[in-house]
C-alpha cells in the first residue's frame, strides 16, 4: 500500500534526515516507528500524510505517488487539534465540514463512498455519547483523544497515522487508548503506522517495528512483533524479551531492577 522509493529529505542547512530510503508497508499492517529525539520519526509521518515532500525519490500509497494530503490518510496528533469553542459532536463532524466546502473533488475529499456526516456511532462506539455537547475544556485528556479518533475514523480512511497519540496521558489511560486503537484497526482493517517514543508502547502496538537511528537514516531496520495484539500480551515473557531486544537494538542501558525493601541499607 506504501512505498517510500529511494526518499531523500532534509531541513534547510541540515545534514538529510532520510538518504536513499527504500521502506514499504504492506495493506493492514501495524506498525511503529521508534528512535530517539530528532532521528525523523515525526517527519516520516508527516511525509506520508502529504505535509512534507521529499527533495529526492517519492512517497506511494496504492501506486499513487503523494503531493498533496490524500483524502483516505488520517493523522492524529499529540495536541489532539480540537476547536475550544466547538463541541465534542461538532469536533468530530469538522472534516465533514471542511469537504462538504471543497465538495467530492476526488482531491480534497473522495468522489465515491462519501460518509454521510451522522458521527454519533462514532461517539458510542468511543464511549463519548454522554459527552457529545460539552466543550474540550469540560473533557479529561483520553476523552479529547477520543474525540479526536472519531473526527477521523468518521471520515473512513484506510491509512491512519499517529504521532505519539497518547504521550501525555496517565498510564492506565494510555493503556486503554492502546488497546482500543487495536481494537478499532482489526475491526475497520485499517493500516496503521504509530510514531512512539516509548519502547513499550512500540512493542504493544507494533507488529513491525521501524528502528530509526541518527541521521541520515539511510536503511531501514525493521523487527517483527507478531504477537502485538494478542489478548494479554502485555503480560507475557514474549513481551518481555521484545522490550529486551528493542532495548539491545537501540543501544540503550538496561534498567537495573528496583532493589527490595530487604536489600536497601
Amino acid at each position: 500500500m506504501v512505498r517510500l522509493e529511494s526518499l531523500s529529505f532534509a531541513y534547510a542547512d541540515q545534514i538529510p534526515i532520510f538518504q536513499d530510503f527504500t521502506w514499504e508497508v504492506q495493506r493492514g499492517d501495524t506498525w511503529a516507528i521508534l528512535g530517539p529525539s530528532g532521528c525523523g520519526k515525526s517527519t516520516l509521518l508527516y511525509l506520508l500524510a502529504g505535509l512534507r515532500f521529499p527533495q529526492a525519490g517519492q512517497v506511494l500509497i496504492d501506486e499513487q505517488a503523494i503531493t498533496r494530503p490524500r483524502p483516505h490518510t488520517g493523522l492524529i496528533i499529540q495536541e489532539y487539534g480540537l476547536l475550544p469553542w466547538a463541541t465534542v459532536r461538532e469536533n468530530a463532524r469538522l472534516g465533514f465540514r471542511i469537504r462538504g466546502f471543497y465538495g467530492p473533488d476526488g482531491t480534497h475529499a473522495p468522489t465515491d463512498d462519501l460518509p454521510s456526516g451522522d458521527v454519533d456511532q462514532w461517539l458510542n462506539r468511543l464511549r463519548l455519547l454522554p459527552h457529545a455537547d460539552k466543550y474540550p475544556g469540560q473533557l479529561s485528556g483520553g476523552q479529547r483523544q477520543r474525540t479526536a479518533i472519531a473526527r477521523t475514523l468518521a471520515l473512513k480512511p484506510d491509512l491512519l497515522l499517529m504521532d505519539e497519540p497518547f504521550s501525555s496521558l496517565d498510564a492506565p489511560t494510555r493503556e486503554g487508548l492502546q488497546i482500543l486503537t487495536l481494537e478499532l484497526q482489526a475491526e475497520e482493517h485499517l493500516t496503521l503506522v504509530i510514531v512512539t517514543h516509548t519502547i513499550e508502547e512500540a512493542a504493544i502496538l507494533g507488529k513491525k517495528i521501524l528502528l530509526l537511528g541518527e541521521p541520515p537514516n539511510t536503511t531501514p531496520r525493521v523487527i517483527d512483533n507478531p504477537k502485538a495484539g494478542i489478548s494479554d500480551y502485555r503480560n507475557s515473557a514474549e513481551y518481555t524479551a521484545m522490550c529486551r531486544d528493542l532495548r539491545d537494538s537501540m543501544d540503550l542501558p538496561t534498567r537495573n531492577p528496583v532493589p527490595s525493601p530487604e536489600g536497601r541499607a
